[in-house]
């Protein structure tokens, strides 16, 4: 399982959830859109145009899930948690 999530440096919520993702014990990959063009423009195809941060991109074996902002009921469901 692969999982990217787009964040910038002053979200609140960006940081609620790396954090609970820490806390989970849930490798990610963390992508600052307000940094890096290309992880913008990535963000931007994955979530159909979508700018709001945090954006989970969740890749399983099953396919792909998609979180917009820290949804940790969805999250939960999600990882099984």
């Amino acid at each position: 399982m692969d999982v990217i999530v787009y964040t910038t440096a002053t979200c609140p919520f960006c940081n609620m959830l790396t954090k609970y993702l820490e806390d989970k014990g849930i490798e990610f990959t963390e992508k600052r859109v307000d940094t890096d063009k290309q992880a913008e423009e990535e963000m931007m195809q994955s979530s159909g145009g979508f700018l709001g941060v945090p954006f989970t991109v969740i890749d399983k074996d099953n396919g792909r899930e998609t979180v917009i902002g820290f949804d940790q009921n969805k999250l939960n469901s999600l990882f099984g948690k």
